[in-house]
């Protein structure tokens, strides 16, 4: 989907005049953070080239089922406690300090359910990574780390019915039944959005589809649009 320009002016506007800058996109379950994030990743390739942008998502920092079992939390992935948010923060400091060598990043197999090392790759050449996850504007100590090595952070907002959706048809595509997918909309994916929206800090920037189908950027609060 096409993005205002303005969008595209501020995030360019993030670069500083040496080294790197990081653009965080945050939302609900099903808001379209990864839909944004590659629309706004590709609108910046095609102004200043393919080098100039890296797009390393939070997803790499699921834990594995193995560890998820052995913590007990296999039955609410998604939620807070299952990623590495300590991990990911060391990432996101590299990420802004290394630009001399390449910086690898798990990336996650959606087919697969699980992280998978080393799958991303920023190279020095790269001035803007944009990033995106349910959880960079949580409140607690664990996220807080992470926001603070973001230049901005950015939030998509959607229909709440059109978000719901789209969670129950992403579980169907990924091998569960519309019946479990709806149940597990229902318990998992909804609690983590109420979680969401009662500790998220405020956004930089609210973006949604405007009425043309373009994205676009307003000043608003999470939850400003649901």
């Amino acid at each position: 989907m096409p993005l205002a320009p303005h969008l595209l002016d501020l995030a360019d506007a993030l670069v500083p005049a040496r080294g790197r800058a990081l653009l965080g996109v945050a939302g609900l379950p099903g808001s379209g953070k990864t839909t944004f994030a590659l629309d706004l990743v590709a609108a910046l390739a095609e102004r200043h080239g393919s080098g100039h942008v890296g797009h390393v998502p939070m997803d790499g920092f699921h834990l594995a089922d193995a560890q998820l079992e052995r913590l007990g939390l296999l039955d609410v992935k998604g939620a807070p406690e299952t990623f590495d948010a300590e991990g990911y923060a060391a990432l996101l400091a590299r990420l802004r300090d290394d630009t001399t060598d390449p910086v690898y990043a798990p990336g996650f197999e959606r087919t697969l359910e699980q992280p998978v090392a080393a799958a991303l790759v920023v190279l020095p050449a790269v001035r803007l990574v944009v990033t995106e996850g349910n959880y960079l504007l949580d409140r607690h100590p664990r996220w807080r780390t992470s926001r603070a090595r973001l230049d901005a952070v950015w939030w998509v907002e959607v229909d709440e019915q059109l978000r719901q959706t789209r969670l129950v048809e992403r579980h169907v595509e990924f091998g569960k039944t519309p019946e479990e997918a709806r149940a597990w909309v229902e318990r998992v994916d909804e609690a983590n959005a109420r979680a969401i929206r009662d500790r998220s800090d405020a956004p930089d920037l609210v973006v949604q589809a405007g009425p043309d189908g373009t994205w676009v950027g307003t000043e608003g609060c999470v939850g400003a649009a649901g």
